[in-house]
This record gives C-alpha cells, structure tokens and sequence, in this order.
C-alpha cells in the first residue's frame, strides 16, 4: 500500500509546484484552449514572481500531495476579502494519478482547514467545458452562476461553483 501524506506548500516548493502545472494543466485543457492561451496562463499564475507574491501574501496558501514516489499533486486555497468563504484556487493531480482518490483527499484538507477556521462556504472555479467540473459535483459542488474572466487578451468561461462544509 502506497503511503500518502499532504504538508503546507511554501516558496521553496515553488519549483515542484511549476512542474505540477506544466505536466497537468496540458492535458487538462489542450482540448479546451488555444496551445497560446495555456502557455501564457501558465507564465503568468505560475511564474516564479507570481508564485513568491501570493505565497509571501498569503492571499493563498499551497498545500502538496505526496505519495512514495514523491509530489503527485497540489491546491490552493483562500479566504475572500468579501465574505466568509474560502475559495479553492487551484486543485492539480498529476494525469497519471487521477483515479486514486488523490484530489478527493486534497479536497478533503482544504475542507478540514476552512471548517478549523468556522468558514462552511466553499467556492471554485472551472472552466465550462472542463470534465473536472464533475468531479467537483460529485464532492458536493454545484453551479452557483457562469463567469467569464478576462485574462490578459484571453477570456476563461467558467463556472462559479459552491459547496457548504458543515462546521
């Protein structure tokens, strides 16, 4: 049986997080988005800077997933500045991964980290025609509204989805 754990994320797990995303973000949404539009998604959120910014600010805080054979996936999480509510900024397990309850547990921990801080409010976004979306329903999400974000000369269209995390 494989051993799993999950441990904060700080700025010197910047690297293992960059590859994280390089090596799940292109299958994730290659069949959704321009090959330009992932490149330049990826530099800009997962840039070195922009990572040290939202880490040292902590506007969101990183947790990784590990298994024996070392990072297998990550979330980000934190709380809004308008209401008492967290939101799930990032959830990425590695393609190969997928299947084995991995996202379920870093869910799990964002879940358990919002209730240890009387938050019972859970947003995220995803993309409209990602198959993630249901994932996430079946882990007690549901669409709240649709949300197209401008992102640079790019457009995200997405869902705005929300769960209540009994206290």
């Amino acid at each position: 049986m494989m051993s799993v754990s999950i441990r904060n994320a700080g700025t010197t797990d910047i690297p293992v997080i960059r590859l994280l995303a390089e090596e799940t973000w292109w299958p994730t949404y290659k069949p959704i988005l321009e090959d330009e539009q992932i490149r330049y998604m990826l530099e800009l959120i997962y840039s070195v800077d922009a990572l040290t910014t939202v880490m040292t600010q902590q506007t969101q805080h990183f947790i990784l997933l590990s298994d024996d054979e070392g990072a297998q996936g990550f979330a980000a999480y934190g709380p809004r500045a308008d209401e008492p509510v967290y939101k799930l900024h990032k959830l990425y397990v590695r393609p190969g991964n997928q299947g084995k309850g991995y996202g379920r547990r870093l869910l799990d921990e964002v879940v358990q980290r919002a209730k240890d801080q009387g938050i019972t409010t859970l947003d995220l976004n995803v993309n409209r025609y990602n198959p993630a979306r249901s994932f996430y329903e079946k882990v007690g999400f549901s669409v709240l509204r649709e949300e197209d974000i401008a992102i640079g000369p790019y457009w995200m269209n997405d869902y705005v989805m929300r769960r209540i995390v009994t206290p």
